[in-house]
């Protein structure tokens, strides 16, 4: 290489690469050679990391330097930022939770994190949980927006997350068994390219072309087509969005009413079938839930709902929910009667029949992968006894100590005085941005640690600048992914930037616990102390992994897969009395006496059909006749790399992509290529259209992840001008039982903007005044 050059390999959430670094600089990514379908993600890399809006220097917003904690905190994301020293940074960060814990106890803490980058050492979340630990502890949080409703509901009928993370039937046992595989929301090849502890091969969409050469009938039943890759060559059912569980039910009626359920399962495996059987036949409310009523809610023919059912009684079936099902209204329901349904079909524990979730929310679901827990940071206690579910912060922020239920538990909401958020973006996430923002403005303090200035960033009162992947030293490795990783440090740390280890560390040492923190190790020895940890593990499996120097230098290790993968609830199946589930009956829980026994008005003891509080089939669609869909987008991971080159190109007008059906645009006067109003009640944002057959009359999709944008960012409400769905989403729980995100129940009205588009402004530096 010339002089000045170098190289190393690096590892990602969407695929790992070889970085080409020439005088400091970024130059180049070439993706890794072993990966049949590398994500377009990686090429925006050298831009991203080089971009105007990378944090150049600690920096402390003007008001609160100047006036202390809490000082015109309504001003955050208005006001300059003045620049500072690294040291004094630390010594105000020290300080301040020196400060908030004597004051108020470390119960007015809140910590939270998102993805972060995919290594597993400089993971985020542990690195935080780690450091607020020792400080003393902090509120936490508990679920996820990925699978909060599911991660709720999924133990309490079957006593694990076994049919979430696996092991789930796997590619090649569908590819020889599965004859018909029913997607509820698809398989979306998009969201394959992703997994959080990094991807070695992207293998998803051959696995499909497989399994359909092999004779499986894949069936998608969503509102978007192409949610399900065109390899699976899948017959489409074009559902109103939000009545997944209502076709289940007429699914479950035609099997129950043409005795093609097995009885026998129910008896042996199941507990409450009777309770179901009842609700399907309308004994107590006079509404009998068959093929002919979910066809009135769903749109889905009747006769496609009877002929499916049978298809499913004479196949070996396997039923894939999408984790985007459970983001809705009362999100817990359409998973519950996925197990009920199964459960009539007698397929659990069988080879490729029975059910699974998240087949294609993210890369490796299904992958014949063996699952070992990958190496990672030990977090130690937490000694404050508080968590909230994540979904629940403008909640937390704007009622301190009111009550509220969750999962069987009388809480109420902590009273929040610091906020240190590290590795993830409120902005991009949270449902109903305006409210977020109100919250947003009750702390004393807002602390977060970024490689670039994002929407939270600019919203923040401390901003520490941190290293990206590419400028530090990590192992990735994931359950789902068949290879550990090395990502090597490419380029030196941009302007003042400090890897979080770094950062803590610091920190740690002005607070007193130094040693504790670090245990004496660098970034390097923490490597490879992690890596000797996690080769002993596997040992235990019989797998030799090279000494950590090999594999360095190596760059990657492949796992050896599956010779023979396991069959979930196989053992069950073989044996429910000597390997019951881990739930109250110890069997498959289709009535739960526990959810029933806690009382909630909306979370009965069984799989049961409300209205959603937004739909196609309620009154507001007469204001608001369009249900907005804000699902992962195709251009990056969540906002991730927004400021790069791929996700900028992918823009319509230089705002995010909304797709639309022809009919819909054609009927409001909408040409591809426009700039829109999207509006409702909680507020309005701009969008390009996209005009595609692809996706259900009525329904809209923007994805989530621009850059929170608004015109005046001063006023609550003002208009968002970039794309970001979640000033429109609704922030209403899921259910009182699970209290997670129901983003995917929004209706919407949208109109073509006329005039001149506001200009953006989402990859604009604040002001920064030089101290």
């Amino acid at each position: 290489m010339p002089d000045g050059t170098r190289s190393a390999f690096g590892a990602s959430h969407w695929g790992a690469f070889t970085a080409t670094a020439t005088d400091g600089r970024l130059v180049g990514v070439e993706p890794f050679g072993m990966d049949p379908s590398p994500a377009p993600f990686i090429r925006a890399l050298p831009d991203a990391v080089h971009a105007e809006c990378r944090i150049a220097t600690p920096a402390v917003r003007q008001s609160w330097l100047e006036g202390g904690p809490g000082a015109n905190a309504a001003a955050r994301g208005t006001e300059p930022f003045v620049a500072v020293s690294w040291d004094r940074a630390l010594d105000l960060v020290a300080g301040e939770l020196q400060r908030v814990a004597k004051e108020y106890g470390n119960e007015a803490i809140y910590g939270s994190s998102g993805w972060g980058s995919a290594g597993n050492f400089h993971n985020a979340r542990s690195q935080l949980g780690r450091f607020l630990n020792l400080h003393g502890g902090f509120v936490d949080q508990v679920t996820s927006f990925s699978v909060g409703a599911a991660s709720v509901i999924v133990p309490r009928i079957v006593g694990s997350m076994q049919p979430v993370f696996g092991p789930v039937n796997t590619w090649p046992v569908i590819v020889e068994h599965t004859e018909l595989m029913v997607a509820f929301g698809g398989m979306p090849p998009k969201n394959s390219m992703v997994n959080q502890g990094g991807v070695g091969a992207h293998e998803s969409a051959d696995w499909h072309r497989r399994a359909v050469e092999a004779g499986t009938c894949f069936v998608c039943i969503g509102p978007i087509r192409d949610d399900t890759g065109d390899e699976a060559e899948a017959e489409w059912h074009p559902v109103r969005p939000n009545t997944d569980l209502a076709v289940m039910l007429g699914l479950a009626h035609t099997l129950l009413s043409e005795d093609l359920h097995d009885a026998d399962f129910l008896a042996r495996y199941c507990t409450g079938f009777d309770r179901l059987a009842a609700y399907l036949l309308g004994v107590a409310d006079g509404i009998v839930k068959d093929a002919d009523w979910a066809s009135g809610i769903a749109g889905m023919p009747a006769g496609a709902i009877r002929d499916l059912a049978r298809r499913m009684a004479s196949s070996r079936t396997l039923i894939g929910v999408s984790w985007s099902v459970q983001r809705a209204d009362r999100g817990e329901q359409p998973y519950w009667m996925t197990i009920a349904l199964a459960a009539m079909l007698g397929q659990i524990g069988l080879p490729g029949g029975g059910f699974g979730f998240g087949y294609g929310a993210m890369h490796g679901i299904g992958a014949a992968t063996r699952q070992v827990a990958p190496p990672r940071l030990p977090t130690g206690k937490n000694d404050v006894g508080c968590n909230i579910p994540v979904a629940r912060l403008a909640d937390m922020l704007l009622n301190p100590g009111a009550p509220y239920s969750f999962n069987g538990e009388d809480r109420h909401y902590p009273d929040i005085r610091l906020i240190y958020w590290c590795g993830g973006n409120p902005f991009h996430k949270h449902q109903d941005l305006n409210n977020l923002l109100r919250g947003w403005a009750k702390p004393d303090t807002i602390i977060i640690h970024e490689p670039w200035w994002t929407p939270a960033a600019k919203r923040a009162d401390i901003v520490l600048p941190c290293t990206t992947t590419l400028e530090r030293n990590d192992i990735a490795a994931s359950q789902f992914d068949r290879f550990v990783l090395a990502s090597q440090q490419a380029i030196d740390p941009v302007g003042q930037a400090r890897s979080e280890y770094d950062i803590y560390s610091g920190l740690a040492d002005r607070l007193g616990f130094a040693e504790a923190f670090t245990e004496g190790r660098s970034e390097m020895e923490w490597l490879r102390h992690l890596y000797d940890l996690y080769r002993q593990r596997v040992a235990k499996d019989g797998i030799e992994m090279p000494g950590f120097e090999s594999f360095w230098e190596a760059g990657h290790f492949a796992l050896p897969q599956h010779d023979s993968p396991p069959i979930p609830f196989a053992d069950f199946r073989q044996d429910p009395d000597g390997a019951p589930l881990k739930t109250p009956s110890g069997k498959i829980e289709i009535y739960s006496e526990t959810i029933a026994g806690f009382g909630y008005d909306d979370a009965p003891g069984h799989p049961t059909w409300v209205e959603p509080v937004e739909w196609l089939g309620c009154d507001k669609a007469e204001r608001f006749p369009l249900h907005m869909l804000s699902n992962q987008p195709r251009a990056r991971l969540h906002s991730q790399l927004d400021c790069g080159s791929v996700s900028r190109a992918a823009k319509v007008a230089g705002r995010e992509a909304m797709r639309m059906n022809p009919d819909d645009a054609a009927r409001r006067g909408i040409a591809d290529g426009d700039v829109v109003r999207v509006f409702n009640d909680r507020g309005a944002c701009l969008a390009g259209v996209v005009v595609s057959d692809a996706i259900r009359r009525g329904v809209v999709e923007l994805a989530t992840g621009a850059w929170f944008d608004p015109v005046d960012p001063a006023v609550p409400g003002s208009l968002e001008k970039h794309g970001n769905p979640n000033v429109l989403t609704n922030d209403k729980p899921t259910s009182t039982l699970t209290q997670c995100c129901a983003a995917q129940t929004a209706l919407v009205e949208v109109e073509r903007f006329e005039g001149d588009a506001p200009a953006i402004t989402a990859f604009t530096p604040p002001s920064i005044i030089e101290a």
